[in-house]
C-alpha cells in the first residue's frame, strides 16, 4: 500500500512538473519584451493644454493617448506601449530605428487651418470629414493630398470671402503658431519639406467641393501628410522631457546574458535544496518550476511588458520564494530534533512557520505596492513582477508544496527515514527519556550578545568611511539623478577616456564620466541634455568614426527632480508602513528595533556605494526598497523566535532576557544562512554572467541581503534587548512580568 501511494504521489509531482514546463515554454516565447530586451525608442512627454481655458485632466490625457495610438499605427509599430504617468505620457516603440521620424509624427499637433495671406484664420479642420484625407494627384500629375469637405456651407462662406479679397489666395497651414509663422516669410517655401505652409491656391469664386493640397511634395511626403491629418489633431501640447534609445543588439545581448545567469542561479538553488533537504528539497525544487511558470503566466495574462529589471525581479524572487520552504523545513527539523515523530513534527512545523511566512510576505508586499504607486517605467515593471512573485509564493511554495509533502508524510513511508525525507539523521534525534540534547551546529555555543560589539564597531567603521567619502567626493549619481545624457557605444575598436572626451568636446559637450564595461561596450555621461534634433547627429558621428552602435538616454531637470522627490517619498512611506505593521503584529518595541536595523542596513549599502563609487540610478531606489522588504523578513523571523522563546522560558531578570536572545538567534541562524544563500546565489550569477545595464541594482541587492542578516542578528535583536531591559526596571512592568512567569509555571504544572 505504501509503495502504491508513494508511486501515485511521485507520479502526481511529475505530472505537475511536466504541465508547468509545457505552460512555461509558450508563455516565454510569446511574452512581450521591453525596449531594453529587444531594442527600440522611448519618449516621455509632459502634457500641457493648448490654451489657458483647458485643464490637464484625465479626459485630456486619454484623448492625447488615443491620438498618439493612431499616430503610432502610422509608424507601423506592432506592439507599442503607451502609459499615463501623472501629467505625463510615456511612449515605448519597440523596433523603431528612425527616431527623427517618430518624434516628428508623434509630437506634431497636426492642426490643419485655412487662412488668408494676412494670416487671418478662415476655417479649421472641423469643416473636413474625419479620416477623409487621401493620396491624390494634382493637374500636372504630381503627388497631392485630397481633402473631403464635411461642412459645405461653412466652406462656401469662407471661400466666398477670400474670392472677394484683393489678394484672393487661400493658404493651408499645418500647426500654424502665432508669432512664429507668417505667409510673407514662408511664401517662397510654401509646399516644400520643412515648411508649416502646406499649400496656397487662388480662389476666383466661392465653392464647396473637395480640396486638393498641391505643392512640391514627394510621394512619401504625401503619404505621411495623409496619415498625420487622418490621425487627428493633437488635443494637447507635448513637451519631450526624456528619451531613451536601445539598439536591437544591446537588447538581445542583455536578454541572453540575463536568462543564462538566471538558469545558472536557479540550478544552483535546486542543487542546494536537494543536498540540504533531500526529498523535501526535491519537491520544493519542483515547486520552483511551477512557481516560475505561474508567475510568468500571470504576467503574460496581464499583458505585461517584461524588462531587464522585471526578469531580475523574477530570478531574485525565486531565491526569496524558497525562503518560505526553508523556514518551514527548519521548523520541521527543529521538531524532529526535539524527539517528535515525523507526522507530528511536520504538522507542528507547518503550524509554527505559517505566521512568520505570512508576516514576511506582507511586509515585502507593502514595499512592492509603494514601488508600484510611486515608481516609473522599469521600476513600476519591477514592482509588478514583485507583487506577482509574492502571490505565486503563497499559492505554490506555501500551499501546494505543503500539500504535496503532506501526502507523502501520510503514506508513512518516511517515518523511519527522516534523513531521506528532510536531511535529519536518526541518531541526531534525541531520546527524551534520557533527556539527551545534541549540539547540531558550532554556532549554538556562540554568545551573540557578547560578540555584538565587534559587529557594531565594524558596521560603524563602514558607515563612517562611507560618510567621509560621500562628504568629500559625493555620491556617483547617474544621469537619472543629475540630469543630462548617457551614451552607450558598442564597437569592436579599443577606445579610451581621453579619446572619447575629445569626441564629445568636438560635438559641443563635456564628458563627466566614462566606463569601459565588461562586454566591450563604453558608457559615456554628459552633463548637458542633448537636444532631440541632435541625437541623430551624435549617432552618425560615432557610427562613421568607430562603426559603433549607439544608445542615447536623455533626462531633463524636470524628470530628475521628480525622481529625487519620489525616491525620498518612497523610502519614508515604506519605513512608516513597516513600523506600523510590525508594531501591530508584535509590539512597538519590536517596530522601533526593526526600523533602526533597516536604517543601518540602508546606510551600510549607501556607504558601500560611496566607498567603491558605484553609480546610483533610478533602479537603485528599487533595490534599496527591496532590501528593506527582504531584510524585514530576517527581522520578523528573528522577532518571531524571540517572542516564542520569551513566552516559553522563565524570564525573571536581565540574565534570562540575554538567554532568550541568544537561544533565539542560535535557533534561526541556520535558516538565515540557507535563505541568504538562496537569495545571494542568483545575484552573484547575475553579477558574473548577466547584463551590466543594471549592475548597480545587483550589487545593492547583494550588499543589502548580506547586511540584512547581520543587522537582524546584531542590531534589531540587540536594540530590542536593551529596550526590554529598561522596560523591566519599571516597577509596574516588572510586577506584570513576574505574574506572567508565575502563570506560565502554573500552566506547566497543570499540563
Amino acid at each position: 500500500m505504501k509503495k502504491k501511494s508513494i508511486k501515485g504521489n511521485v507520479f502526481l509531482v511529475l505530472i505537475l512538473l511536466v504541465v508547468s514546463i509545457l505552460i512555461l515554454i509558450p508563455v516565454l516565447i510569446n511574452l512581450k519584451l521591453g525596449l531594453d530586451l529587444q531594442g527600440g525608442f522611448e519618449l516621455l512627454y509632459k502634457v500641457e493644454s493648448l490654451n489657458d481655458d483647458t485643464k490637464v485632466d484625465e479626459d485630456l490625457l486619454r484623448a492625447t493617448k488615443q491620438t498618439l495610438t493612431k499616430r503610432i499605427d502610422v509608424l507601423g509599430v506592432t506592439e507599442p506601449t503607451i502609459s499615463i504617468e501623472g501629467d505625463r505620457i510615456r511612449v515605448q516603440l519597440a523596433g523603431v530605428t528612425n527616431e527623427d521620424e517618430a518624434r516628428s509624427v508623434l509630437s506634431q499637433t497636426a492642426s490643419l487651418t485655412f487662412r488668408d495671406t494676412n494670416d487671418n484664420l478662415l476655417m479649421t479642420s472641423s469643416v473636413l470629414r474625419s479620416g477623409g484625407a487621401k493620396v491624390s494627384t494634382s493637374e500636372n500629375g504630381r503627388p497631392a493630398v485630397a481633402l473631403s469637405v464635411k461642412d459645405n456651407d461653412s466652406f462656401y462662406e469662407a471661400t466666398k470671402k477670400v474670392s472677394e479679397m484683393s489678394d484672393n489666395r487661400i493658404v493651408i497651414w499645418l500647426d500654424f503658431e502665432e508669432g512664429r509663422d507668417s505667409f510673407k516669410e514662408e511664401e517662397s517655401m510654401c509646399g516644400t519639406e520643412g515648411s508649416s505652409c502646406l499649400s496656397v491656391a487662388t480662389v476666383p469664386q466661392a465653392f464647396s467641393s473637395d480640396v486638393i493640397i498641391q505643392g512640391n511634395f514627394t510621394e512619401n511626403q504625401v503619404r505621411s501628410l495623409v496619415d498625420l491629418i487622418n490621425s487627428g489633431s493633437m488635443p494637447a501640447k507635448l513637451t519631450e522631457v526624456s528619451s531613451n534609445s536601445v539598439g536591437a543588439s544591446f537588447g538581445s545581448n542583455a536578454l541572453v546574458k540575463t536568462v543564462t545567469a538566471g538558469i545558472i542561479g536557479i540550478s544552483l538553488i535546486i542543487i542546494l535544496l536537494i543536498v540540504l533537504y533531500r526529498f523535501s528539497g526535491f519537491v520544493a525544487s519542483v515547486g520552483i518550476i511551477i512557481y516560475t511558470a505561474l508567475s510568468f503566466l500571470i504576467f503574460w495574462l496581464l499583458n505585461g511588458t517584461m524588462t531587464l529589471p522585471g526578469i531580475a525581479a523574477m530570478i531574485i524572487g525565486i531565491g526569496m520564494a524558497v525562503d518560505s520552504n526553508v523556514i518551514n523545513f527548519s521548523r520541521i527539523k527543529d521538531e524532529l530534533y526535539e524527539g517528535h515523530d515525523l507526522k507530528t513534527a511536520y504538522d507542528n512545523g507547518n503550524k509554527a512557520s505559517l505566521g512568520t511566512i505570512m508576516d514576511a510576505n506582507i511586509t515585502t508586499l507593502i514595499v512592492a505596492i509603494v514601488l508600484f504607486a510611486l515608481g516609473q517605467s522599469s521600476v513600476k515593471g519591477f514592482a509588478t513582477v514583485l507583487i506577482i512573485s509574492i502571490i505565486s509564493t503563497m499559492l505554490i511554495m506555501v500551499l501546494l508544496v505543503r500539500w504535496l509533502l503532506k501526502k507523502f508524510v501520510q503514506t508513512g513511508y518516511f517515518d523511519d527515514k527522516p534523513k531521506m525525507f528532510i536531511g535529519v539523521k536518526r541518531e541526531d534525534i534525541p531520546n527524551l527519556k534520557k533527556g539527551e540534547k545534541r549540539t547540531k551546529y558550532f554556532w549554538q555555543k556562540v554568545d551573540f550578545v557578547k560578540t555584538r560589539k565587534v559587529f557594531v564597531i565594524a558596521m560603524g567603521i563602514i558607515i563612517f568611511a562611507g560618510a567621509v567619502m560621500i562628504g568629500t567626493k559625493g555620491l556617483s549619481l547617474g544621469v537619472d539623478f543629475r540630469g543630462g545624457t548617457s551614451i552607450t557605444l558598442d564597437t569592436k575598436e579599443n577606445l579610451n577616456r581621453r579619446e572619447l572626451s575629445k569626441d564629445v568636446k568636438k560635438l559641443g559637450y563635456e564628458m563627466y564620466a566614462f566606463e569601459k564595461q565588461s562586454d566591450g561596450s563604453y558608457a559615456i555621461k554628459i552633463n548637458e541634455t542633448i537636444p532631440a534634433k541632435k541625437t541623430s547627429e551624435v549617432k552618425d558621428y560615432f557610427n562613421e568614426k568607430y562603426e559603433a552602435s549607439t544608445d542615447i538616454g536623455i533626462i531633463s531637470d524636470m524628470v530628475r527632480n521628480d525622481l529625487i522627490k519620489n525616491a525620498i517619498l518612497s523610502l519614508v512611506i515604506a519605513m512608516v508602513a513597516i513600523i506600523i505593521y510590525i508594531s501591530l503584529r508584535f509590539k512597538f518595541d519590536y517596530g522601533i528595533s526593526s526600523i533602526i536595523a533597516l536604517i543601518v542596513n540602508v546606510l551600510i549599502t549607501m556607504a558601500f556605494f560611496g566607498i567603491f563609487r558605484f553609480e546610483i540610478s533610478n533602479i537603485f531606489i528599487a533595490a534599496i526598497l527591496s532590501i528593506i522588504g527582504y531584510s524585514v523578513n530576517d527581522v520578523i523571523i528573528t522577532f518571531d523566535r524571540i517572542r516564542e522563546n520569551y513566552g516559553k522560558m522563565k524570564v525573571r531578570n536581565n540574565k534570562d532576557l540575554i538567554k532568550v536572545v541568544n537561544e533565539s538567534l542560535r535557533g534561526i541562524l541556520n535558516r538565515s544562512i540557507v535563505t541568504t544563500l538562496t537569495a545571494v546565489i542568483p545575484l552573484v550569477c547575475l553579477i558574473l554572467f548577466g547584463s551590466h545595464e543594471i549592475l548597480s541594482f545587483y550589487i545593492a541587492m547583494l550588499v543589502g541581503m548580506i547586511t540584512g542578516v547581520l543587522t537582524s542578528l546584531f542590531v534589531a535583536s540587540q536594540i530590542w534587548l536593551e529596550i526590554e531591559k529598561k522596560n523591566r526596571k519599571k516597577p509596574k512592568r516588572e510586577k506584570k512580568d513576574i505574574e506572567e512567569v508565575t502563570e506560565i509555571e502554573i500552566k506547566g504544572i497543570n499540563a
